[in-house]
């Protein structure tokens, strides 16, 4: 196993309060961020929309298009520390959340904490982690804690995963469980960027050459804001009425969709509505996201797909299910 770990630029954003002060705010570190990672407007704003939502990213990528960038730059956007963790087969769950430690001196334990204890985390190849230390993010991922011989720790605030996985075919992986699927808001493929962008990174005018520019859209207080002006974004009836049709229908084809899943789902449209200066979600910023939020989380028929194969299946149904209320 082996750990970076990096603190955001000394400079801080002054602290930013006003419901008008920090959506502004939280669109300039948008665009900063989307100045750097070049070429994947939409993958780095749904990232970002996840992190504001208060959920969890996983990156479905061959090495080398852009993950660490992305996981660095959000932490610097958000101002917070940053740890990465590289996925092996030997990695225990003490490596990632921290052990008790006997302190002769005190006459007692004392929790040193492990990489898990930060802001952002990056969890490269993830399932090159054997299932027991995958199964020990689960608390951490949902509740925000951790609990290790029967003490409880908070993590701190704000708190992100984003993770990436090898393809099942590679040599030393294991598959992730459902129940670590479920954890993740959405899944994303940056793939490779197109001619202008790779050469604006060769050039190192965009890329990892350039995390150092980006500094804290808002301190971390700021952030939690956001978060709480997310969660307020109204979901009306009609629009409840229509996703709770295609939870239905995703679920009568067979796909696994848990009520975590349709909490991610909404999650993801509010914070996409939110950033569109809306105090509402529509039926588009619904299927804009349904794809990213449900194409990991199982299969929609019998067969073994792809995901690209049930993003296609997803668009599907989108076209099939209207949106009025007759079903």
């Amino acid at each position: 196993m082996t750990q970076d770990s990096s603190q955001a630029p000394p400079v801080l954003a002054p602290p930013v309060r006003s419901a008008d002060g920090i959506r502004p705010a939280a669109r300039a570190g948008l665009a900063a961020l989307q100045a750097v990672v070049v070429g994947k407007d939409a993958q780095v704003r749904r990232a970002f929309a996840a992190l504001l939502a208060g959920g969890h990213v996983l990156l479905e990528d061959l090495p080398g298009v852009g993950k660490t960038t992305l996981a660095k730059g959000l932490s610097r956007i958000l101002g917070g520390t940053f740890q990465r963790v590289q996925g092996t087969n030997d990695l225990l769950p003490s490596d990632l959340l921290g052990v008790h430690l006997w302190d002769a001196k005190e006459q007692t334990f004392r929790f040193q904490p492990g990489p898990v204890f930060c802001h952002v985390l990056l969890l490269d190849e993830l399932n090159r982690i054997g299932p027991k230390t995958q199964s020990a993010m689960l608390e951490a991922m949902v509740e925000g804690q951790v609990t290790l011989d029967r003490s409880t720790h908070r993590l701190p605030e704000p708190f992100f995963v984003i993770a990436t996985q090898n393809p099942l075919d590679h040599a030393g992986t294991f598959p992730l469980p459902e129940s670590q699927l479920d954890r993740f808001s959405c899944a994303l493929h940056l793939g490779y960027p197109d001619r202008e962008a790779e050469r604006r990174i060769l050039k190192g005018e965009a890329g990892s050459d350039r995390l150092e520019a980006l500094r804290p859209a808002l301190d971390l207080e700021g952030w939690k804001q956001v978060r709480a002006a997310v969660r307020t974004v109204r979901v009306s009836d009609a629009v409840m009425d229509y996703a709770e049709r295609m939870v239905d229908r995703i679920r009568t084809g067979g796909g696994f969709c848990s009520t975590r899943a349709v909490k991610h789902w909404l999650g993801l449209a509010q914070a996409e509505a939110w950033l569109e200066g809306r105090e509402f979600i529509t039926p588009d910023d619904l299927q804009s996201t349904l794809a990213d939020t449900m194409a990991h989380r199982g299969s929609l028929d019998d067969r073994r797909l792809s995901r690209s194969d049930r993003r296609e299946q997803l668009a599907r149904l989108l076209k099939e299910l209207p949106v009025g209320w007759a079903g």
